[in-house]
């Protein structure tokens, strides 16, 4: 039987890795077969390199939307399906990069056009975060990213607020049944996957009106960076003790130069564990993932991932002092910062399949 395809879209920082992960624990925790694939515009992904520790089959699109790179989204996904093997998924989730939109016309009218034998496709989820709404809401609110957030929003299939376990209240969304699900918790995911995964759900059910200079404008209000290296250091530290000091930083230089932090994200890994945790604000308290006890070590590699609203060059200056502060040599294996090129999909379809 052909695997259920399910994308989770949404802002950067609204937590799509998150539930995407603990999704599929608790469909793995069924006997259910799942694979993951992720996307951004850069290498070197913190999220690729938790699902495969979580122990997840994982492939992932760079350098470009799964919009910008569709065949080679489909490619991916025929990789991970192959009919009548034991190891084949039965459920597929997949992350856009967290600044797209249009993925109704873009990929999902074209999946069901020309492969509807090959996947049976999810309603399109959008996970959106309670506090960065309420950003978006005010009137001083970027003009840009407002208008990729909304975008977003509009053509969802399901809209849930995410982070639950935070917020008891949540902003209103003009004409959208958005109900509250938290993955760190658990509360709400079970009945989402229910109606994702129920026959009678519907993919693709809208086709945006968008401006496509207006939406590349928007992406490249954000910088990308991309970084990945190891840390050697004078004496053993938990990933959590080497985490916390260089997000504290980053975040201290950010918003010394007035750069607004969209997504940091931090993944420590050592041999006695592995740590990530993540920022979406400026000032704000990082939600952690994976083992918080893991024993001290002196040998950790690391990866960051940073989004916000600077030009690269101060990204980049910015992590190479934090970078400086780490207690011991660090050694890079890979850096790159950037500002998104223009999307230019495949495909787009005017109508609903």
């Amino acid at each position: 039987m052909a695997p259920h395809l399910i994308l989770i879209g949404g802002f950067l920082g609204a937590g799509k890795t998150t539930l995407m992960l603990r999704a599929a624990e608790r469909l793995r925790g069924m006997g259910r077969r799942v694979g993951i694939v992720l996307n951004d515009q850069g290498g070197e992904l913190v999220d690729t390199r938790l699902a495969e520790a979580a122990g997840f089959p994982a492939q992932e699109i760079t350098g470009g939307c799964f919009c910008c790179r569709f065949s080679e989204f489909v490619r991916k996904l025929e990789q991970m399906d192959q009919p009548g093997s034991k190891l084949s998924p039965e459920f597929i989730f997949a992350e856009p990069v967290g600044s797209c939109t249009d993925l109704s016309a873009t990929i999902l009218q074209p999946l069901k056009r020309y492969y509807r034998e090959q996947f049976r496709l999810a309603p399109l989820t959008v996970l959106v975060d309670p506090a960065r709404a309420e950003e978006f809401l005010r009137p001083d609110a970027d003009p840009l990213l407002t208008y990729l957030f909304r975008k977003q929003i509009a053509e969802a299939d399901l809209v849930r607020f995410s982070k639950a376990d935070l917020y008891r209240q949540f902003p209103a969304l003009d004409g959208v049944d958005a109900r509250p699900l938290s993955a760190q918790t658990g509360p709400g995911i079970q009945e989402w996957l229910d109606e994702v995964l129920s026959e009678s759900a519907v993919a693709g059910s809208r086709i945006l009106e968008i401006d496509y200079a207006r939406y590349a404008d928007a992406e490249a209000v954000l910088s990308w960076l991309n970084w990945q290296g190891e840390l050697c250091l004078r004496r053993a530290l938990t990933p959590a003790a080497v985490i916390g000091p260089l997000m504290a930083r980053m975040d201290q230089l950010l918003s010394a130069r007035q750069i607004s932090i969209a997504h940091l994200k931090v993944l420590a890994r050592s041999a006695n564990g592995s740590l990530k945790a993540s920022l979406c604000r400026n000032g704000g308290q990082p939600r952690v993932d994976a083992t918080l006890d893991a024993p001290p070590a002196r040998r950790h590699a690391l990866t960051i991932n940073l989004r916000a609203a600077g030009a690269p060059d101060e990204l980049s200056s910015a992590l190479e002092l934090a970078l400086r502060d780490l207690p011991g040599r660090v050694r890079t294996v890979h850096m790159e910062s950037f500002r998104p090129r223009p999307p230019v999909p495949e495909h787009r379809f005017e109508e609903v399949v």
